[in-house]
């Protein structure tokens, strides 16, 4: 029996292992990172821009492949104004976590739902996702207990939850404003 049911749960499986790779592999160069965006306005000026040119893309490819209808948009538009609230409030290490983790627990979760469609058993994926997401980063603040220039905090773990929370729950709105905009078009017609 094979691990993988589809080519794209081993394809979600292996970019969630990418993403997950690439936070423990820069847990020591964050500090800098860090310390740098906070000296330079200009640095954070044009990284939000390359975000946002990225997430434009990101929206763009999956656009052309199903058009959104209102109901999705307005969800849509719903979460990132959500999203862009908690920005604006949070300082730029609580940011990466809603982003990184974020990211994990969408890849988990797209990875345990299509590994359900192929018909294996899958108790509740958001709530797993969330879970796994969660342990990644317990692992990642536990890492950091071992090197010199970070340290364990548990509020990190916190927003770590909430990243994955957030992210799927968010995922799992605009997948439920996709079905129900199929009757929400039919109906508008009435």
């Amino acid at each position: 029996m094979s691990l993988f049911t589809s080519d794209r749960e081993r394809r979600l499986w292996f970019w969630t292992l990418a993403v997950v790779l690439a936070i423990y592999a820069t847990l020591g160069l964050t500090p800098r990172l860090a310390g740098a965006l906070r000296d330079s306005d200009q640095l954070q000026a044009v990284l939000f821009i390359v975000a946002m040119f990225l997430v434009g893309a990101t929206v763009v490819t999956q656009g052309l492949k199903l058009r959104p209808g209102g109901a999705e948009i307005g969800v849509a538009l719903g979460i990132a104004a959500v999203y862009l609230m908690l920005f604006v409030r949070m300082a730029l290490a609580e940011r990466s976590h809603l982003i990184e983790y974020g990211v994990v627990a969408v890849f988990i979760h797209e990875a345990l739902r299509e590994r359900a469609r192929q018909g294996r058993r899958v108790p509740v994926p958001a709530f797993l996702a969330v879970v796994a997401a969660s342990l990644v980063g317990v692992l990642d603040e536990s890492i950091q207990v071992f090197l010199p220039n970070r340290v364990f905090d548990p509020r990190d773990i916190g927003f770590n939850v909430l990243a994955g929370l957030m992210a799927v729950l968010a995922s799992f709105i605009l997948t439920w404003a996709r079905r129900r905009g199929g009757n929400f078009r039919r109906n508008w017609d009435r």
